[in-house]
């Protein structure tokens, strides 16, 4: 009766470490400078202040898999930077609305404290200017992260 019940109880354990070690849960991870965190969110938006309109620019991202999609952008005025393609979505709120709906493989981001790149979630904002020095680089890509590294809590 021992026997089958220590067979039983290491198959169970086995069977959740291989859970643990094989599965892999999508999620968005954002690097610098030897550190990164992961987003659990599908969605996010990235919100910056236009170097040269000095006016808010936001674009929305979905993560497709592992990759990302840049789905819509918003901003003041056409100028500097601003997209050659995409759909006018017609909006009363004072933003240029435009469907995009690009693959991305990941984001390249030079943030700084002057353009105050900021990460807005549901529920919560990560100002990324915060977590590095101005003008260095973040990168942020859509990966399959290991369920155990995922359980650990290496979340924003």
């Amino acid at each position: 009766m021992n026997s089958k019940r220590f067979m039983l109880g290491s198959t169970v354990i086995l069977i959740v470490l291989l859970v643990l070690l094989l599965v892999k849960v999508p999620v968005t991870q954002v690097s610098f400078k030897g550190d990164s965190f992961f987003l659990k969110e599908g969605k996010f938006e990235l919100g910056w202040i236009h170097s040269v309109e000095k006016e808010p620019w936001f674009e929305t991202y979905e993560r497709r898999d592992e990759s990302l999609f840049l789905v819509r952008t918003r901003f003041k005025t056409f100028g500097a930077g601003t997209p050659s393609t995409g759909e006018v979505i017609p909006s009363k709120d004072g933003f240029i609305h435009m469907k995009i709906n690009q693959k991305m493989e990941n984001l390249q981001l030079s943030v700084s404290e002057n353009v105050q790149t900021t990460l807005y979630l549901e529920g919560r904002t990560i100002p990324l200017y915060t977590y590095v020095e101005d003008y260095e680089t973040v990168e942020i890509k859509a990966i399959k992260l290991p369920l155990w590294q995922y359980l650990r809590g290496d979340k924003k």
